[in-house]
């Protein structure tokens, strides 16, 4: 398989577990069609440019992931075999580096998962060795060279080349993260579940080190959430730097005349999303009673370049200015949306001692908060009670291991 060359193969873009219904409308949105889905993943058809733009836009996917081998497989010698069998000297250079990593599902024959993980970097090394006499060096590193990702479930193999590297999650911001930081894909998706599109005010409460503010901010800048990131698994592809005849981008190459390389491509591809930023967004408000959280939201907001677009207080939650940035006699065209990540009581906090928490908070919701979206996430239902009010939405997320759900309010 030659990835930059070869015009129409399937992209699985994966996510965490129920974010499947988000992904799948971003990529709507990007221009493309599904063929295929499941809970934790969306399929489309491309080529480069595709893996290009997806990599770059998708704010709650986890990988963008082109599959090179799928097949019946019992054991790690059947495993070692057939990925030898593939042609891994085109895809990997011998001077380079390659980065392995497995999920391994139902096959009794593994005791230890990190073993097909080993064993295909094995695989891969040896067949680089045998065909050009050198070898790649390996290990964990996603900022050195090419991805390889595996999916063994039972007796059936992927092999994929990953070419995101690290997770999308990884924006590059969160600097400092605090206790419990909410991930950047699961703020993403709670966003896109209470349907801001960012054209009104957006409050966050409790904020923590501002995952749920940033995000906001670069949804209505129309931010491009990989460009912030320095490296994506594409790029340690052999030929990522060699010319490609044929392809054009003017932006990034204006005097090249007989082709661009992939990499000349993704910088036109960034030059074009930057300049589809708006400049003026509606205010934003992150607000949290520890001095510190404000001061580590700042850096993150900073590092995410959005610190000019937030506004940052440090109070109580109930002492949020709300009526400076709207009123509802007057209000917008598009409701503003307030949004709450409490302790659960599971990771943090005493359940008993959070009822007070979350019964003011479903009286600061009530009396505050009227002609707004309301939205709040927690993976403890008695808690979620204690609100007392009807809830428009109740969708499914999970937070790491926990099973959320997000209610969402129209106050």
């Amino acid at each position: 398989m030659n990835l930059w060359q070869d015009k129409d193969f399937p992209i699985i873009v994966s996510c965490a577990k129920t974010l499947a219904p988000w992904t799948e409308k971003e990529i709507v949105a990007l221009g493309y069609r599904p063929i295929d889905k499941s809970e934790n993943y969306v399929v489309v058809k491309g080529a480069l440019r595709d893996v290009f733009k997806l990599n770059l836009w998708l704010r709650t996917a986890q990988r963008v992931l082109v599959p090179l081998f799928r097949g019946r497989c019992r054991h790690v010698r059947e495993l070692y075999d057939k990925v030898g069998s593939l042609d891994w000297e085109n895809l990997i250079d011998a001077d380079g580096y390659v980065t392995v990593s497995s999920v391994v599902h139902n096959n009794e024959t593994i005791r230890d998962t990190r073993m097909p993980s080993l064993v295909v970097k094995d695989a891969i090394v040896d067949r680089i060795r045998m065909k050009t006499g050198r070898r790649p060096d390996s290990g964990g590193d996603y900022d050195l060279g090419a991805s390889i990702f595996v999916h063994w479930n039972g007796d059936t193999v992927i092999v994929y080349i990953d070419t995101s590297g690290a997770p999308l999650s990884k924006r590059g911001y969160r600097k400092i993260p605090g206790s419990a930081p909410m991930q950047e894909t699961l703020a993403a998706g709670c966003i896109d579940a209470m349907e801001w599109e960012g054209n009104s005010p957006f409050f966050a409460p409790m904020c923590g080190s501002g995952t749920p503010a940033i995000e906001a901010a670069l949804k209505a800048m129309n931010r491009a959430p990989g460009s912030l990131r320095a490296r994506f698994g594409f790029m340690g592809i052999k030929g990522y730097n060699q010319i490609i005849p044929g392809e054009k981008a003017p932006k990034a190459a204006p005097r090249q005349r007989f082709g661009v390389s992939p990499e000349l491509i993704f910088k036109d591809m960034l030059i074009e999303a930057g300049e589809q930023e708006k400049k003026e967004i509606p205010p934003i408000v992150a607000t949290d009673i520890s001095p510190e959280a404000i001061q580590n939201a700042q850096i993150n907001a900073n590092a995410a370049g959005v610190f000019n677009h937030i506004t940052f207080s440090a109070c109580d939650f109930a002492e949020t200015e709300i009526g400076k940035y709207f009123n509802p006699e007057n209000p917008p065209q598009a409701r503003p949306v307030i949004f709450f990540n409490p302790e659960y009581g599971i990771r943090l906090g005493d359940p008993e001692e959070l009822k007070i928490l979350y019964d003011r908070i479903g009286q600061f919701l009530a009396d505050k908060c009227r002609g707004m979206t309301g939205g709040l996430i927690t993976g403890n239902p008695d808690l979620a009670r204690v609100i007392n009010l009807k809830y428009k939405h109740r969708v499914p997320f999970y937070n790491g291991p926990i099973d959320c759900r997000l209610f969402v309010y129209e106050l």
